[in-house]
């Protein structure tokens, strides 16, 4: 078990749960619907998950997650790599995942889709 006074092992053990999480949603989207995402590679300075074009993801895996927050980082992200519109996915632990975008955002794709 991890002591939670030990800030260093509280890191590594968050860090690897996210790394776990990115890789499980890109394996879902790809299997799934055939979309070739994967991993974002940090020292290119690109997002969570690569491969939906026009889509910058953040993936989340919390228990208690501040969305706006979360939101708040993926559009800056999105502004500062230019690489689509800011979505967070993102799940609790025995749930599945879910995906938040702004009101305007989610109406363009939906106006494009129809």
């Amino acid at each position: 078990m991890i002591r939670q006074d030990d800030p260093h092992k509280r890191g590594r053990a968050s860090k690897r749960k996210g790394a776990n999480a990115e890789r499980e949603l890109a394996n879902i989207i790809r299997e799934n619907w055939g979309y070739p995402v994967h991993r974002g590679k940090v020292f290119y300075h690109e997002s969570d998950l690569v491969g939906l074009k026009g889509i910058h993801i953040e993936c989340k895996r919390v228990e208690r997650l501040n969305i706006s927050q979360a939101y708040k980082q993926a559009v800056l992200e999105a502004e500062i790599r230019n690489d689509g519109m800011p979505a967070v996915f993102h799940r609790k632990d025995g749930e599945g995942w879910m995906v938040t975008m702004s009101l305007e955002d989610w109406m363009e794709l939906y106006g494009e889709w129809v």
